[in-house]
């Protein structure tokens, strides 16, 4: 089973995954909540380029409303996946023209993890951070393809209004 769908497949969003870290995650499917977090832990340490071991830390730790941990695997993540896609370390500094965000590989899961980012600072009250966040989202995805309007609304549902100027 797709820890990232639910559904029957041997796939994990973000790209492969090395037959080592398969075992691990195979075990961390079924494995109780304290024993899943040490397996996909492990799996980081064992393949720290592995991209799809970030997706399935932070909706991890999401889920469990960990924030603080969501957040350190999500930055993981986007460094990884970025140093792999040639973008700047600073989130901020890249343009959309620094790679095609449409495309499968490094740089959509780069982009798909800042939309992750932007979930966990909103839940975790970061709400200004958040809104730099979707900023940049709208800039790089101006189709709205990974979805960031969908936390774009949510943010400007939970009562975070800015006091008038």
């Amino acid at each position: 089973m797709n820890l990232f769908t639910g559904s029957s497949s041997d796939e994990f969003f973000g790209g492969e995954v090395p037959p080592q870290v398969r075992r691990l995650l195979d075990e961390a499917r079924n494995a109780p909540p304290r024993q899943m977090e040490s397996l996909l832990w492990t799996a980081q340490i064992c393949s720290p380029e592995c991209l799809p071991v970030y997706y399935l830390l932070y909706k991890f730790h999401a889920r469990l409303r960990q924030y603080p941990q969501a957040e350190q695997a999500a930055l993981k993540g986007i460094a990884t996946a970025g140093a792999q896609a040639g973008l700047a370390k600073d989130w901020r500094e890249v343009v959309v023209s620094d790679a095609d965000f449409a495309a499968t590989g490094p740089a959509r899961f780069w982009l798909f993890s800042l939309k992750a980012l932007a979930f966990i600072y909103l839940r975790s009250s970061r709400h200004e951070a958040s809104r730099e966040l979707i900023a940049k989202l709208a800039e790089l995805d101006p189709g709205h393809g990974l979805g960031g309007e969908v936390i774009a609304a949510l943010l400007e549902g939970s009562n975070t209004t800015r006091p008038p100027t």
